[in-house]
């Protein structure tokens, strides 16, 4: 027995099964989850001893009829969106349905939906599980979850990273902006979700380990020229620009530089 990584969706999160040791990365697989089977692909070959205990297993190796099933299911659970959108618009509920999934042996259907407010959804539960004969599951998702779901295209002019290769999202600080000296516009730092963008964490440890050392805009310091505050930092090049009178003067700062600030 070996470990697995699986996704269900293309860049959707991974998870881990237990399987036989002839299986390969890119190969479609049934496997056993706590909500039923799923069809997924393999992504990774985990270097892990299985803990079969801990692990669900994968049943098989998908096949043709597998994939035609697969698709048929995507197929219904286009129009069960459709459905599902057309019931909350006549209970007049406050929600926007964005998915709909069915899992692969039809035991369960997912909706996930965005909204502002708790909505009681318990009759639209009734009346789609009057329908459809199957569990009916309505999960509630934030605006980064959307933005993934949906897809688009950042400020950057490429693809949402969240839909293009972010697993997980891990929390996003606004001291992060701060860190990296960007001004606070929520149209400069905030993504296509309205939250602050996934990017602000990628640079973050360097830009700490960076500006270890450097003083504060509005610090006071020691220069040649003698005492001056501090009116600009360049963090990545360890500069700063300092008015000392009337005059500006560039300070670079290595590593191993000490200099007394105020």
């Amino acid at each position: 027995m070996k470990l697995y990584s699986v996704i269900f969706k293309n860049n959707g999160k991974s998870y881990y099964f237990n399987g036989e040791d002839n299986l390969k990365v890119n190969d479609y697989v049934i496997v056993e989850t706590e909500k039923g089977e799923q069809y997924g692909k393999i992504n990774n070959l985990v270097n892990e001893t299985p803990n079969e205990d801990k692990y669900k297993n994968i049943i098989r190796i998908a096949t043709k009829d597998d994939e035609k099933n697969y698709q048929d299911l995507l197929k219904e659970s286009s129009e069960a969106l459709d459905k599902c959108k057309d019931l909350v618009k006549k209970l007049e509920l406050n929600m926007n349905v964005i998915n709909a999934d069915f899992n692969f042996d039809r035991s369960q259907l997912l909706f996930t939906f965005t909204s502002d407010e708790r909505v009681d959804f318990r009759e639209l539960a009734r009346k789609l599980a009057g329908i459809y004969h199957t569990r009916i599951e309505l999960r509630q998702i934030g605006a980064r979850d959307k933005a993934k779901e949906v897809d688009g295209v950042g400020v950057c002019g490429q693809r949402l990273c969240c839909a293009r290769f972010l697993n997980h999202i891990d929390a996003i600080s606004m001291n992060m902006a701060k860190n990296q000296n960007l001004a606070l516009n929520p149209s400069k730092i905030n993504g296509v979700c309205g939250r602050l963008l996934c990017c602000l964490q990628y640079e973050d440890e360097n830009y700490l380990e960076c500006s270890k050392g450097l003083p504060l805009v509005g610090d006071e310091i020691n220069t040649p020229s003698g005492k001056g505050n501090v009116v600009s930092v360049d963090i990545l090049n360890r500069k700063c620009k300092v008015l000392v009178g009337s005059n500006k003067e560039e300070i670079d700062f290595n590593k191993n530089e000490k200099r007394s600030f105020k």
